[in-house]
């Protein structure tokens, strides 16, 4: 971190559609810079194959800018894909060849929810998921414990450009479970950070989204004081318990 306070966040994906680089800095304006490296070297990345391989030569890459403080893998399919202990693995592969923290969109949202103590959750994952990506949400989440009430493929456009917060707020109120205690919007690419307070305010629920628990991660790896406002139950409540801290 820069003397200013100033974060400095190196973003590896195996997506071409922007996602983490585009929210994080939108979420938190002035604190944070950052880099993108798309990672190339494997066909067929939208399949789970694909993105095992991709996930394998991201730690013989290179990272986005000469400096980092922490380094995202801004990939929730990876996650899937991958398994919560090969995810594990790769992000301590990556750690150990950059000597930096590392955070990964799946495991984040895991973090997310145990720092809730949430147990049952609903998945909502953009169409381009397809069934099997979408299974494969459902399966990561129960081997780490939680019950995953539903996982829905959101009717959403399929380009990630043409799809608005207003229609994800929606779609999910309208398709949310009374039993889920909390939301997940699974995708990077899935740009739906903007739809998260208004949802939580409509629901009264706990939503998060790919890119938020991966800032929410990105930042207490640097030990970085959150400071982020208006994205969430997620950011507000953090920022309650710092308050609380300082006082004591």
């Amino acid at each position: 971190m820069d003397p200013g306070g100033m974060l400095t966040v190196g973003v590896l994906t195996p997506h071409a559609a922007p996602g983490a680089e585009v929210e994080m800095p939108d979420m938190a304006r002035g604190r944070i810079r950052v880099g993108v490296s798309r990672i190339s070297g494997a066909a067929g990345s939208a399949s789970p194959d694909g993105l095992r391989a991709l996930a394998r030569a991201a730690v013989l890459g290179e990272v986005p800018v000469a400096a980092v403080d922490v380094l995202a893998y801004a990939s929730t399919t990876s996650g899937y894909a991958l398994g919560h202990e090969e995810e594990f693995a790769l992000v301590e592969r990556l750690h150990e060849r950059w000597g930096v923290p590392v955070c990964a969109a799946s495991r984040s949202a895991v973090s997310a929810l145990r720092s809730r103590h949430i147990k049952r959750v609903s998945l909502v994952h953009p169409p381009w998921f397809g069934p099997s990506l979408n299974a494969l949400g459902a399966g990561y989440f129960r081997s780490q414990g939680f019950e995953v009430v539903d996982a829905q493929l959101a009717d959403l456009p399929e380009d990630p450009r043409r799809v608005e917060p207003a229609m994800v707020v929606e779609w999910v109120a309208r398709h949310l479970s009374h039993r889920a205690e909390a939301v997940f919007l699974g995708g990077n690419g899935f740009r739906a950070a903007r739809a998260i307070q208004p949802l939580e305010r409509r629901t009264g629920r706990l939503v998060l989204e790919a890119n938020q628990v991966l800032l929410w991660s990105v930042l207490e790896s640097a030990g970085a004081l959150p400071a982020v406002g208006g994205f969430g139950m997620l950011f507000d409540d953090q920022a309650t318990e710092e308050e609380a801290s300082w006082a004591r």
